[in-house]
């Protein structure tokens, strides 16, 4: 279970109450996601659908508006600094080897703009990657920012970049492929 997290993750695919809240589950308004929001869910809409749907006007305005206030994206943490944290306080860096389903908060310029939802070391890659939540003014590739990680009860900031998603996406052998 903890390799299809860390694949799940490296793959880019959200997972419901970890990385967004359903909507029976959301209180406020913060806790609702539209389809935009999250990506690759927003490419099941339709707009041309001539029939009526639910939503369809909020998400219409929302379209108008520039898009959703908030983005699902790729995070990629710098090693180096989040490997200082460990040697101030005296120790060897260590990642859990299962994904951290904890909501951290995520800065810019002293100010939290969202949150990471999932977090972990992909062994493929060699990084500490996650799943975030970010304002849409800090969610264009390249677009630096700061995770919060803690090292034994003290919190600290460490350097982060959004990346697009999906994290890993190898080549795959499909059917038209397999016939060649």
């Amino acid at each position: 279970m903890v390799a299809l997290d860390v694949a799940r993750i490296e793959a880019g695919l959200i997972l419901i109450e970890v990385d967004f809240d359903s909507v029976r589950r959301a209180l406020i308004a913060e806790q609702s996601y539209s389809p935009f929001e999250l990506g690759i869910l927003g490419h099941f809409v339709d707009f041309e659908k001539q029939t009526e749907f639910v939503g369809r006007r909020a998400l219409e305005e929302e379209q108008e508006r520039g898009g959703p206030p908030r983005r699902l994206v790729g995070l990629e943490l710098e090693w180096e600094p989040l490997e200082e944290l460990y040697r101030e306080q005296g120790l060897t860096p260590m990642v859990d080897s299962a994904p951290s389903r904890v909501p951290v908060p995520l800065y810019a310029r002293r100010r939290q703009i969202g949150k990471a939802t999932s977090t972990t070391w992909s062994p493929i890659l060699k990084k500490v990657v996650a799943l975030a939540s970010v304002g849409a003014n800090h969610s264009a590739p390249g677009t630096r920012i700061e995770v919060e990680w803690t090292v034994e009860a003290r919190r600290s900031r460490t350097p982060a970049t959004v990346v697009e998603l999906p994290f890993f996406n190898p080549p795959r052998k499909t059917s038209s492929s397999a016939a060649r």
